[in-house]
């Protein structure tokens, strides 16, 4: 079992052969966390676990967002009807192999989990009207073939730059592998212009797949509300700097921005977003 100096147990949940989905808070688009956080609402998830962070993060200087102190969290939380774990966190600063020990041994020993989803936005230099796609990075063959039937690209070949660490989602897939636990990495394109703020569009793609591969039942209605309003203020934007709408309509007809104009349409949606908001 995990190092109980590392992780506190709340409850011991009613779980077999249930499926572990992870999400970092820091992500692009807020995709990881905004996915975790929408399914325990619409699921009634409940909070059965958490890892201590202090073992892990510098606690000496904690961020700050809009005035709030943003303080690091790693919490599991269980839907016990959907056999569904879900394990929202801040990602680790330290010690990432002692981190993912601990998530595991209360994936493994405490929900018996048989398989594990990690999520990740991926910069894009797309337009936000284009349909995102997943680009799942797999540990085993049989876990790329079952997933060959949900609308994912699963014939990406990916490999860390040398001289790079590999992602904490990968090397939470290379340990949970080796505990013969098989998992893949959902990665969505996000439009740059986006990265910082939100991008519904990214979350609602992941949350279909794992409706469509896990069950769960879901009514996306108040997602397509959310896409309808983030287009229609980037709508309200471009029509006050039409320049604005033409970078936009490059990128959707694959054309490249330079780097200058690629800067400003980042911080003036950004910037605009915010305000509304």
């Amino acid at each position: 079992m995990a190092n109980k100096q590392t992780v506190k147990i709340l409850k011991e949940p009613a779980l077999q052969s249930s499926s572990l989905v992870v999400g970092w808070s820091e992500d692009a688009g807020k995709l990881g966390g905004e996915v975790i956080g929408y399914l325990k609402r619409k699921l009634g998830a409940e909070e059965f676990a958490e890892i201590e962070l202090e073992c892990f993060f510098p606690l000496g200087g904690v961020g700050v967002e809009d005035d709030v102190a943003q303080y690091p969290e790693s919490k599991f939380y269980c839907c016990s009807d959907k056999n569904l774990v879900l394990l929202g966190s801040t990602p680790p600063r330290f010690d990432w192999y002692q981190f993912l020990t601990s998530v595991l041994d209360v994936a493994q020993n405490l929900c018996h989990v048989k398989e594990v989803y990690t999520i990740g936005g991926m910069i894009s230099p797309g337009a936000h009207t284009t349909p995102r796609l997943i680009m799942p990075i797999v540990s085993s063959k049989e876990m790329k073939m079952s997933l060959n039937e949900f609308g994912v690209n699963v014939d990406m070949d990916y490999e860390t730059p040398p001289g790079q660490r590999p992602t904490l989602s990968s090397y939470l897939l290379w340990a949970a592998k080796g505990r013969g636990i098989p998992g893949a990495s959902l990665w969505v394109p996000v439009p740059f212009y986006l990265v910082s703020s939100e991008d519904p569009r990214a979350w609602k793609r992941v949350i279909e797949f794992l409706d469509n591969r896990l069950g769960l039942g879901i009514d996306y209605g108040d997602l397509n509300n959310e896409i309808a309003e983030q287009n229609k203020k980037i709508a309200q934007l471009t029509g006050q700097v039409p320049e604005l709408g033409s970078y936009i309509q490059k990128l959707e007809t694959n054309l490249a921005l330079s780097s200058e104009e690629g800067e400003k349409l980042a911080k003036e949606v950004e910037d605009f977003l915010k305000k509304r908001e």
